[in-house]
């Protein structure tokens, strides 16, 4: 009886060991672009990977890490699989690269003007100086239009800005009362808190944006229709999980933003677990192509009368759709942004 039951119990390993390696084998492997010291608008993706939503999918994924530019050059020669960078996208788009956008991940604009203690409100920065990124860069831009359409502040007329490299940069500046608020993303608010300073205004309680979302070639996506649906569903677990999980979410920031310790993640991830969602919504959507237009007129790449085509031609719209529906995916409701 024993030796019979030590027979079975080997024969359940091995059985159990030719499963595993089965799955293993029939596990797709894919690589998933991550920009240079991680960023707030792709927290989904650092979820799905740090919990094993792709794993569970049935995905063997890696990261690449490279600077922004160098991964939409590596998403168009099809050596990294899928690509969080929208805007290089559209512009590839437009230009005639044969790609298609997959799945979403943050609805809102994810950066904050933080401030000196001393000032009350965003009217209070009339006649100050304030620091930026570089012009035509999003660290310049949506603050710029935020103070701009929300506040009836221009640059250059109602205040002054310098433009830093660098958020640290920003940060020290700060400190030392060279500036007296600066544009920062939501990793780097603790920084500021900590050293006394208060977040004056939100960038995304005023714009939303598609931020993060994903694209692939679309050779890729025709081959291997099965892997959109999967990587889709990882993305979308990894934003219900963010949305709802603050305690199971912090050590993924930790890790993938850089911040120091639970409390400086709890910080980011109070400003930010509402922002995220798979679904993207048309208007959206079609406001990544339209700004993206409007730079390439600036830059002489496209006629002023020329219209914008459809964007959705570049977007797997129904798979999308069906697959967050298939799967019970709970929408983000995001709060009414203020005009």
């Amino acid at each position: 009886m024993r030796m019979l039951r030590s027979l079975l119990m080997s024969a359940a390993a091995g059985a159990l060991a030719v499963a595993f390696m089965v799955g293993a084998a029939h596990a797709q492997k894919i690589t998933i672009g991550k920009v240079l010291s991680g960023s707030g608008f792709h927290i989904p993706s650092y979820v799905a990977m740090d919990k094993g939503f792709f794993k569970e999918e049935g995905l063997d994924a890696s990261f690449v890490s490279l600077a922004g530019r160098a991964l939409v050059t590596a998403g168009l020669a099809g050596s990294v699989d899928f690509i969080p960078i929208p805007s290089g996208g559209a512009q590839a788009a437009l230009s005639g690269a044969e790609i298609r956008y997959v799945v979403g991940q943050s609805l809102k604009s994810q950066w904050l003007i933080a401030a000196r203690p001393d000032i009350g409100k965003p009217e209070d920065l009339r006649g100050k100086t304030i620091g930026y990124g570089r012009v035509g860069s999003a660290d310049y831009d949506e603050g710029a239009a935020v103070m701009l359409r929300a506040f009836k502040m221009a640059v250059g007329k109602d205040y002054k800005v310098i433009s830093f490299q660098g958020e640290t940069e920003r940060i020290a500046a700060l400190i030392n009362g060279d500036i007296v608020a600066a544009l920062i993303s939501v990793p780097h608010a603790p920084k500021a808190l900590n050293a006394g300073m208060k977040i004056l205004l939100r960038t995304g309680d005023h714009i939303q944006r598609a931020g993060g979302t994903y694209w692939t070639c679309k050779v890729n996506a025709d081959a291997n229709p099965e892997v959109m649906k999967k990587f889709t569903r990882a993305i979308a677990k990894g934003v219900m999980y963010y949305r709802d999980n603050r305690e199971g979410s912090l050590p993924v920031l930790r890790n993938h933003l850089g911040v120091q310790s639970d409390q400086d993640a709890g910080i980011v991830w109070d400003q930010t677990h509402n922002t995220f969602g798979a679904e993207l919504p048309k208007e959206q959507f079609r406001e990544i192509f339209e700004s993206r237009r409007v730079d390439m007129i600036a830059g002489k790449q496209w006629t002023t009368d020329k219209p914008l085509p459809d964007p959705e031609q570049f977007l797997l719209r129904d798979m999308l759709d069906a697959t967050l529906k298939e799967m019970k995916y709970v929408p983000t409701k995001l709060d009414a942004t203020t005009n």
